[in-house]
């Protein structure tokens, strides 16, 4: 399937995550510097896609989207995507069978 829409991620100045969505990559072109193409994607839509400087990318964001990341939100959020989550515990209620004992 095609890929139809081109994704930059940055961030701001105030830390919140900028998202700028293209058409084209040739919107990209206007900021970005291109260095080369994607010739090793395991996602075969993506190969030949272009490489821009300092920007992460191209990589599978859905079905249809292409996404580009600068380095600081690359690493952020692969930091915050590798933590690994603990759990939640569930509380168990007493069986209405068991008896209950009082506290003490």
């Amino acid at each position: 399937m095609a890929k139809n829409t081109w994704r930059v991620v940055t961030r701001g100045a105030d830390g919140e995550l900028l998202i700028h969505d293209f058409d084209s990559p040739e919107g990209i072109l206007r900021t970005h510097l291109q260095v080369g193409v994607d010739d090793c994607s395991t996602d075969l839509s993506l190969r030949g896609a272009p490489v821009f400087r300092a920007l992460i990318g191209p990589m599978p964001e859905g079905d249809n989207v292409v996404r580009y990341e600068a380095l600081e939100v690359f690493e952020t959020l692969t930091k915050e995507w590798s933590i690994p989550r603990t759990p939640r515990r569930r509380s168990r209620k007493p069986s209405a069978t068991a008896p209950v004992q009082p506290a003490e």
